[in-house]
């Protein structure tokens, strides 16, 4: 017996049960009564030592990530398995793909593992066409608290960390305006949640500043340097301004217009998104968007340690993105 057995025949999450024996002031004491009921019953008997700590702790937790030769994943991983260790931690990486299947997969058995949390990288999880899509998350946050990490979710015991893309790519395309770009196109690979905040924010920033949303502005593309450039090439759009979802896409456009004009025009500008080292490896450096991973990993982390200790913690945590200039910009 132990406490994913507790808050299964309880009918709440590990969280509360934890919660309950840390004695917090956030529990009812309808629910408190329920759960030591329970363990009363089962002659359960939580490990003092581990108060705090999770519980019967195995001291790990579980990181999913659709793929992480992804240059965004790979930091992220690295920066919350960095986070993690520092609290004595261990951690289990499971690539999911970007299936439905493939993350229901992952998720599966990272809990037979009997992992303590579990921590999902990308907006992909969370969801692109409906609930239905979320339903492994749920089932999730019932046995083990679950941190997700750039996407928001309204599900008890998924604890959401995100930056406010919606505001970074409306603030930089209203720039792009003020110094005069009026034929902006935005490139994507995606229809997650972090990307239809990023095309949110451009089409409401055309609109304010009276310009017209143009459908063949908006490029859906595969995340790939060359792949971007020969679309590009091929689509022979007239365009002022380019800015990508991610920095491989906007590095293609940089490409593509260097292709076409021997050097980039200053009447041109281009923006990234997530300041990756990609940035710095073309020319001219490019400007880009730094999603700020390393700060949110720690956010993620830190707000993971303090739910296994049973301590309140916000269900959605935004914070802003920065962006960098560099010589693609004029702004």
């Amino acid at each position: 017996m132990n406490i994913y057995d507790i808050a299964k025949l309880s009918g709440v999450s590990i969280a509360t049960v934890s919660r309950v024996i840390n004695n917090s002031p956030k529990v009812s004491e309808k629910t408190k009564k329920k759960v030591w009921d329970v363990m009363n019953e089962y002659d359960y008997t939580p490990n003092v030592f581990a108060r705090g700590l999770g519980l019967n702790s195995v001291k790990t937790v579980g990181l999913v990530c659709p793929d992480v030769s992804d240059h965004y994943m790979a930091n992220a991983i690295a920066y919350l398995e960095k986070n993690l260790r520092k609290y004595g931690y261990d951690s289990i990486l499971m690539c999911s793909g970007f299936d439905y299947e493939g993350k229901v997969e992952a998720v599966k058995i990272l809990l037979d593992r009997r992992i303590d949390a579990m921590i999902l990288v990308g907006s992909h999880y969370a969801g692109d066409c409906g609930q239905n899509d979320i339903q492994y998350l749920k089932d999730a946050a019932e046995k083990v608290p679950v941190v997700l990490m750039n996407g928001y979710v309204r599900v008890p015991g998924v604890y959401c960390v995100l930056t406010d893309n919606y505001k970074a790519v409306y603030d930089t395309v209203c720039n792009l305006i003020e110094v005069g770009r009026k034929k902006i196109v935005f490139l994507y690979d995606a229809n997650s949640y972090s990307t239809t905040k990023k095309i949110e924010g451009y089409q409401d920033a055309l609109i304010d500043n009276g310009l017209k949303v143009q459908e063949e502005y908006k490029v859906f593309m595969p995340n790939n340097v060359l792949k971007a450039r020969d679309l590009l090439a091929k689509k022979k759009l007239d365009f002022d301004a380019v800015i990508a979802s991610d920095d491989a896409m906007a590095v293609g456009a940089l490409k593509y217009v260097h292709q076409i004009n021997k050097s980039i025009p200053e009447d041109v500008n281009i923006v990234g998104f997530n300041n990756s080292e990609l940035c710095v490896c073309c020319y001219p450096e490019m400007s880009s968007i730094d999603s700020q991973e390393e700060e949110l990993s720690e956010i993620a982390v830190d707000s993971l340690i303090k739910v296994l200790a049973g301590k309140s913690v916000r269900q959605k945590m935004e914070i802003s993105c920065k962006f960098i200039k560099r010589n693609t910009t004029q702004f």
